[in-house]
């Protein structure tokens, strides 16, 4: 089970490795939501999103004779992509698995961060299964994008991050929303904040029709999605919780919380328009949420969690919600 010490020990590798990102706010902003908002901007992360960390903890953590081997992953893109660099960083080779309706930005970038990739079909196609078969074959140690203590570790220097540019801006008390997908952003920010800010609460943020981690907090039990496609919000499309993240979501998260496609895409031009960054429709899912829900407090922090998104797909955003 991760831990904070877990947590601190993946800070400790990532140090010089991974970006401290900013924690930005604009009164713009918080005058068009009606509260506070402050944005982690972990599109600014290496590859474009939180994922590099999980990616980093993980490789940094194995031992060198399996490193030297490889490793694989599966992932829409940015899993795909935070693996592929710190795989390349560490002189290792890197198979990623990618769902074939995957962002063309996302492909192009991992090939280009020196990893092989294959595509398959989301919507026919079992990617655990191909991933298993892959794995087995080549001698490779299968990083997975959520279900994975050192994963999960990575992710949570977010959390600790977090607790530490809130304190310094005198915030005792928030409501931490997540993008989720898998829960290990989820999951690793919750750990973190228990141990740092114990008087935050964290709920997940998902799009509408694949909320499985709401369903699932809700029901005490893991819910799965009825489809994989169907999203602009690709970044964030799982079938369920993780068997790992799950117990710690139930455990220490409040309910979960939904927002449209088109609520993601007017997300996405505020936080240009005000924050001055790029969000990818997953990535701008917890923003969402955070401007067009009622039922939250007066300061809310949001993960900003990936900028990964092909330029037809941000044109439209602007374009559809001009400020």
């Amino acid at each position: 089970m991760t831990d904070i010490a877990q947590i601190e020990a993946a800070a400790a590798r990532l140090h010089g490795h991974a970006r401290v990102t900013p924690l930005l706010n604009a009164p713009l902003l918080d005058a068009a939501a009606g509260r506070r908002i402050f944005v982690k901007a972990e599109c600014l992360q290496l590859t474009g999103s939180f994922k590099f960390r999980g990616g980093w903890s993980a490789i940094s953590a194995l031992d060198p004779a399996t490193r030297g081997k490889g490793v694989m992953a599966y992932s829409s893109g940015n899993h795909a992509q935070g693996v592929a660099l710190a795989a390349q960083a560490h002189g290792i080779p890197a198979v990623i698995l990618m769902p074939s309706d995957a962002p063309q930005v996302k492909i192009a970038n991992t090939r280009a961060y020196g990893a092989e990739v294959i595509l398959y079909d989301r919507a026919t196609e079992d990617r655990d299964a191909i991933g298993a078969r892959l794995t087995a074959e080549r001698g490779l140690t299968l990083i997975k994008p959520f279900d994975d203590a050192q994963v999960i570790a990575g992710q949570g220097t977010t959390g600790m991050e977090i607790a530490a540019q809130a304190a310094a801006l005198g915030i005792t008390g928030a409501t931490v929303i997540t993008c989720c997908g898998g829960g290990g952003l989820t999951a690793g920010i919750a750990l973190a904040l228990q141990a740092r800010a114990p008087g935050f609460t964290v709920r997940p943020a998902e799009p509408e029709g694949f909320d499985d981690a709401a369903r699932s907090l809700a029901s005490g039990r893991i819910e799965r999605n009825a489809r994989m496609a169907g999203s602009l919000c690709d970044a964030i499309l799982t079938p369920q919780p993780g068997e790992i993240t799950f117990p710690i979501l139930s455990r220490l998260c409040g309910p979960g919380l939904t927002a449209s496609d088109d609520e993601a895409l007017h997300a996405m031009a505020l936080a240009f328009t005000h924050l001055r960054i790029v969000l990818e429709p997953g990535g701008a899912i917890a923003l969402a949420a955070a401007l067009f829900r009622d039922d939250l407090p007066d300061t809310v922090i949001v993960t900003a969690s990936g900028g990964n998104v092909d330029p037809a797909t941000f044109r439209m955003a602007l374009d559809r919600h001009a400020t």
